[in-house]
């Protein structure tokens, strides 16, 4: 006979539902400004950083589902392979909330500096995968303003803003849900 444990189950389908909005997000969402080799689609992080709230396996399955999303929206190659580097700030972002969520997601201040530093991981990660199109040694792209414009301000300020608007509305979805995901994490014994 086969025994699931609650939780096994939970985290499956809490893993499910957050992977189908990252990838169905790069879909459909209206509001996108594509600057290539930038992209900025409106909440397009909202579910890996709500899966960022609840444990690193998720938040790592969760940004391999939206970068699955980004391929089937048919976006360039660098666009793409951008959206797969969220694996980094995820895991590393999800390990260090595993340890002290509540201390961070519970002070405003504490938040936004914790915004701060995983949207400057994200866009770290995000310059990376650029400058290797940027300078050739990946193709499929081709650039003809500055690597300073190009890949420091498009992708890495502009990562680094919309990182921390995603992460703000995640917050405010996660706070507005209040008890019901304090119980939740609980459940799921993370």
């Amino acid at each position: 006979m086969f025994h699931i444990k609650r939780t096994n189950t939970l985290k499956l389908t809490m893993t499910a539902l957050l992977t189908a909005i990252a990838i169905t997000i790069p879909l459909v969402m209206p509001v996108r400004v594509v600057l290539p080799p930038a992209s900025f689609t409106l909440a397009s992080h909202v579910p890996i950083f709500f899966a960022l709230f609840l444990s690193p396996k998720i938040a790592v399955l969760v940004s391999l589902g939206s970068a699955a999303g980004f391929l089937l929206a048919g976006l360039p190659i660098v666009i793409t392979i951008r959206a797969l580097s969220h694996v980094v700030f995820a895991f590393f972002g999800a390990r260090y909330l595993h340890i002290r969520r509540e201390n961070v997601l519970d002070s405003p201040v504490k938040s936004q500096i914790f915004s701060f530093w995983i949207g400057l991981i994200h866009a770290v990660a995000e310059v990376g995968v650029v400058s290797l199109f940027f300078f050739g040694l990946l193709k499929g792209a081709d650039y003809n303003e500055t690597f300073f414009y190009s890949v420091f301000l498009l992708v890495g300020v502009g990562t680094l803003i919309h990182s921390m608007v995603d992460f703000l509305i995640a917050q405010v979805i996660w706070k507005s849900l209040g008890k019901r995901m304090r119980s939740l994490t609980k459940k799921l014994n993370i």
